[in-house]
């Protein structure tokens, strides 16, 4: 058995796929559509979240889809894009969609560009003859619904407007509401090529996942978030800061919003070395 199709552990055989549509709380899908793939993408963005703790307990991060699908669905941790759609392409291929990593390059401030394999993104292919879809459960605050990526006019979504737009050498560009979000680059891609771009973000001091904590997850009319200490909730456009006293609270925090259960509360690390 390849890399790609190796069996999660913990779960026997292919038990790990209910498991996995559980944690979502997603029925498995009757038809690999893509009704269903929208379905799976809202719930995943529902229950699973957009975090960077492990770059901050230590913890190492291992790009092989067997340990990704383990950490979201045995230890129900969440992760950030690499972990989360891998485990998520993962979870598609075994529903019976035909799934190919894409790496993307994030615009930053001023419009420059990230390193290569910034971003891991997923085309994905479904039997009803529509698509191909651009599915992304690991960008954080994104589009909520797969989008279609032979479409150039925009693409109305409930977390903004977007459109693909031709970039240089065969890319696409990804624009939210006007402003570029990444580039991508349509040449199909493996898993154990991203090792690279998750080593930068763990170890860099100008990866913002390196200085930073971060824990989030859509919440159906919002998004809460905690970013170190400071808990942050979205609900219909009106946003909330409550900044949390003392170490009980963070814990509670996490374990209350994100279902993540922690023995301490993790605190930014200086970057690593070498």
């Amino acid at each position: 058995m390849n890399e790609e199709r190796r069996q999660p552990a913990h779960v026997p055989d292919s038990a790990w796929a209910d498991a996995y549509l559980e944690r979502i709380g997603a029925a498995r899908p009757v038809r690999s559509d893509a009704s269903a793939l929208r379905v799976l993408q809202l719930r995943h963005l529902m229950t699973v979240p957009f975090e960077n703790l492990s770059i901050h307990l230590g913890q190492d991060i291992v790009l092989e889809e067997a340990k990704l699908v383990d950490k979201i669905v045995a230890q129900r941790r969440g992760g950030f894009c690499y972990e989360l759609n891998g485990a998520f392409a993962a979870l598609l291929r075994e529903l019976g969609f035909r799934v190919t990593l894409l790496q993307a390059r994030v615009f930053g401030d001023g419009g420059r560009l990230g390193i290569p394999y910034d971003h891991v993104a997923l085309r994905v292919e479904t039997d009803d003859g529509t698509g191909p879809w651009l599915a992304d459960v690991g960008f954080g605050d994104h589009a909520l619904h797969p989008l279609e990526l032979e479409v150039r006019t925009e693409q109305d979504d409930p977390c903004g407007t977007f459109r693909f737009r031709e970039a240089p050498q065969g890319d696409l560009d990804l624009l939210r509401d006007g402003s570029r979000q990444f580039r991508l680059d349509m040449r199909p891609r493996v898993l154990t090529e991203f090792r690279a771009g998750a080593w930068y973000h763990r170890t860099s001091p100008e990866s913002h996942f390196s200085r930073s904590l971060i824990c989030s997850r859509y919440t159906g009319d919002g998004r809460v978030t905690l970013r170190g200490r400071t808990l942050i909730t979205t609900r219909r456009g009106e946003r909330h800061e409550t900044e949390l006293d003392n170490n009980a609270e963070v814990l509670a925090a996490y374990q209350d919003h994100f279902g993540i259960t922690l023995t301490h509360p993790p605190s930014v690390r200086p970057p690593m070395t070498g």
